[in-house]
C-alpha cells in the first residue's frame, strides 16, 4: 500500500510540473501578444489585444496556482483529504483561482461585447456565475465550520501539516 501511495505522490508531482509548464507557456504567449499589440500602436484594437493578453495571463496564473496547490497538498504535505478542515482549505484554494479566472474572463467578454453586442449575454452569464460561485462558496464555508467544530483534532492536525511548508 505504501508503494501505491508513493506512486500517487509521483504522479501528482508530474501533474504539478505539467501545470507549471503550461503556466509558463501561457505567460510567454500573453507577453508576446501584449507586446505585439502595444507595438502596433495605442488605439482601440491594441487595447482589445491587450485585454486578450490579460485573459491569457489569467489562465497562466490559474495553471500555476493549480500546480502549487497540487504540489503542496498532495506531495509536500502528503495529506489525504478527509477531515472537514482539509476539505475546506483544499476547495477554498481552488475556488479563489476559479472565481478570479472566471471574473477576468467575464471582463474580457464584456470588452469583446462592445464590438459584438450578441456576446453581452455570454459576458453577463460569466459575471453572474462569479456571484453564484461566491455565494455557494460562502454557504459551503458556513456549513463546513459546523463540521470543524465537531472535530477539533482534525484542525490541530491540519495546522501541524502546515509546518511542512515552512
Amino acid at each position: 500500500m505504501k508503494s501505491i501511495l508513493t506512486l500517487y505522490a509521483a504522479i501528482h508531482a508530474l501533474m504539478a510540473l505539467a501545470f507549471a509548464a503550461a503556466s509558463l507557456v501561457l505567460v510567454v504567449i500573453a507577453a508576446r501578444a501584449g507586446w505585439g499589440a502595444v507595438m502596433q500602436g495605442l488605439d482601440v484594437p491594441a487595447a482589445e489585444a491587450v485585454i486578450e493578453a490579460v485573459g491569457l495571463l489569467a489562465a497562466g496564473v490559474v495553471a500555476l496556482q493549480i500546480s502549487q496547490t497540487v504540489l503542496e497538498e498532495e506531495v509536500v504535505r502528503d495529506a489525504h483529504i478527509g477531515a472537514p478542515t482539509r476539505v475546506r482549505r483544499f476547495l477554498s484554494r481552488f475556488m479563489v483561482v476559479i472565481v478570479v479566472a472566471v471574473a477576468v474572463e467575464g471582463l474580457v467578454a464584456t470588452f469583446k461585447a462592445r464590438e459584438a453586442p450578441e456576446l453581452m449575454l455570454h459576458a453577463a452569464a460569466m459575471l453572474g456565475s462569479v456571484g453564484l460561485l461566491m455565494a455557494g462558496w460562502g454557504i459551503f464555508i458556513r456549513l463546513n465550520r459546523s463540521a470543524e467544530e465537531l472535530e477539533p483534532e482534525a484542525m490541530a492536525e491540519a495546522k501541524s501539516e502546515d509546518r511542512k511548508l515552512k
